[in-house]
């Protein structure tokens, strides 16, 4: 009778702990607005601090006004650069909000199209892969870029909208890949039930 009252009160502990544990049935809908459309995407669970750090920023309306001040066709546009709201092109991509983020980079997470990922500072001076506090970059090669794969942290996926990447990669660029006309954005984040977001744009959790 002990024994049985024993197993039976590990399994009530396994339920609620470790391996155990119940996933939220909730999650944020990321919304990216720009003149070219909306592109929505989800951020990974198993990138937490890339994830919160994203969300944090959303709320803080830090990447409104922002630009996606890099772009290159059949490969990737770039964003979240704060120095894009001044009047200096010249400072583009090197602005951040003077923090980086610990690189997350999971083998299960690559560079799909639409992928989601950190840019980041070179090797040489920053071997750890650690992430920029604020910019990112979409894929946008419809076969993806698997180079990139194990070298920057992916943590989220467009899950609607993927053609408003590609019209943002073709729009006119000057030598430095920066567009000649501002491609502003605004980032919203909004609760909904997983189920309602498979239902809605066909995304299904693991």
């Amino acid at each position: 009778m002990k024994r049985q009252l024993l197993l039976v009160m590990l399994l009530a502990l396994c339920s609620t702990v470790g391996f155990g544990q119940k996933k939220s049935k909730k999650d944020y809908l990321v919304t990216i607005s720009t003149p070219q459309g909306d592109m929505r995407l989800v951020l990974f669970e198993d990138t937490p601090k890339h994830r919160e750090n994203f969300l944090k920023l959303t709320k803080q309306k830090y990447y409104d006004g922002t630009t996606f001040h890099r772009i290159i066709d059949g490969f990737m546009i770039q964003g979240g650069d704060p120095n894009t709201k001044d009047s200096d092109p010249a400072n583009d991509g090197t602005g951040s909000p003077d923090y980086t983020i610990p690189a997350e980079i999971l083998p299960n997470h690559q560079h799909t199209y639409g992928a989601v990922a950190a840019a980041r500072m070179g090797d040489n001076m920053n071997p750890q892969k650690a992430s920029s506090g604020s910019q990112f970059y979409l894929v946008e090669n419809q076969e993806g870029v698997p180079f990139l794969d194990k070298n920057y942290t992916v943590y989220g996926q467009v899950i609607d909208g993927l053609a408003v990447i590609n019209k943002i990669a073709e729009q006119p660029k000057d030598y430095r890949d920066r567009p000649t006309t501002d491609i502003k954005m605004k980032v919203t984040a909004k609760k909904m039930s997983k189920k309602k977001i498979t239902k809605l744009y066909g995304y299904r959790y693991e």
